[in-house]
């Protein structure tokens, strides 16, 4: 005898009931366990779409349309002055240089030379600074100017 060779003792096995297969398959029947009717006793019910709430009107029928996207809306990209006077002491910008958005790209402070605002939070340290960007906060504007720098307006 080797491994090859064995097979479940008598009787210790049986055959898989098909349920389902009509009152001459002798066992199931036709409803064969799910009960009686309904969505869910029928073939073929049970991939239904997560949104689907059985025949009643679904929420996005009826809750109603409202606003729009403007096609014309302009994404600022964020920079604090806490931020460029980290750079500034890491290395990754030259406080004598303009500070643009192509420059503060360049160093990683935005992903791209868009749109750049720049705010208020942190502290500049007295490092006096000229930024050029499309817009700044109250409050990094005074910061900016009160370390000795100067803001453009892109």
């Amino acid at each position: 005898m080797d491994l090859s060779n064995l097979k479940p003792a008598e009787g210790a096995t049986h055959a898989d009931r098909r349920k389902g297969r009509g009152p001459g398959s002798g066992t199931g029947g036709h409803s064969s366990t799910k009960g009686t009717k309904g969505q869910k006793s029928r073939s073929g019910s049970h991939k239904l779409p997560v949104w689907f709430e059985g025949g009643q009107n679904p929420i996005q029928r009826r809750l109603p349309k409202y606003g729009f996207t403007s096609p014309f809306r302009k994404e600022n990209r964020i920079v604090n002055v806490g931020r460029l006077a980290q750079m500034i002491a890491d290395g990754r910008l030259d406080a004598d240089d303009e500070l643009t958005p192509e420059v503060l790209a360049e160093a990683g402070a935005v992903r791209k030379p868009e749109r750049v605002k720049i705010l208020g939070g942190g502290d500049l340290s007295g490092v006096a600074l000229d930024v050029s960007a499309h817009a700044f906060s109250e409050s990094a504007k005074e910061k900016i100017e009160a370390a000795g720098g100067s803001v453009t307006l892109l």
